[in-house]
């Protein structure tokens, strides 16, 4: 197994990285957030997973550990490979996925190109348990940050705001302060927004 790449980048697009380790320059498999975080460096680290099929031997590459965590755990899941795995690691970030999964959200999961209802409550069942002990998540503070933060998020639609712009802000202000109430989190966003 090849549990990190350090090396010269060569070649970077938003789905995949080429690394210079030693003269061998190998092809890496990325998702959005992983894009999103690198380095404007040209020396860079990222930790890797390695999936061998009988066909290819690729390499899925990630900047921060956690994200390598979850794609595994997603990867564990029956139905769900490597490539959607990325997609759902394209589509929200790691800690979106997590509480998703620890707050049983299926209309989160649900909402990546690719899952259906079926996949996404099973993805839940597969995953909550070891989300919350992983993450050593509350269950019950989950689901009662979510309920605020979702109807946070259907105010702010209904305002006009931009669904992905309203997320980012309304996750950050229930980040710094999860027991913050619906009505308080929209007056911190309407600010920011």
């Amino acid at each position: 197994m090849i549990a990190h790449l350090q090396g010269k980048l060569v070649e970077k697009t938003p789905t995949q990285l080429v690394i210079d380790c030693g003269g061998v320059g190998y092809e890496v498999h990325i998702s959005l957030h992983t894009y999103s975080l690198l380095p404007n460096s040209d020396f860079i680290k990222v930790f890797t997973y390695l999936q061998i099929k009988e066909d290819a031997h690729t390499i899925y590459g990630f900047v921060e550990k956690s994200e390598k965590e979850i794609f595994k755990l997603l990867l564990s899941v029956s139905g769900i490979g490597a490539a959607i795995a990325r997609t759902m690691l394209s589509s929200l970030d790691p800690k979106q996925i997590t509480h998703a999964i620890a707050s049983g959200d299926v209309n989160t999961i649900q909402s990546i190109k690719g899952i259906g209802s079926k996949t996404a409550q099973r993805v839940i069942l597969d995953l909550k348990e070891k989300v919350l002990k992983l993450y050593d998540l509350d269950e019950v503070s989950m689901s009662q940050s979510n309920t605020n933060r979702d109807e946070a998020l259907s105010a702010l639609e209904v305002l006009g705001f931009v669904r992905k712009a309203s997320e980012k802000v309304i996750d950050k202000i229930v980040k710094e302060n999860p027991e913050a109430t619906v009505e308080s989190i929209i007056k911190q966003a309407l600010k920011s927004l």
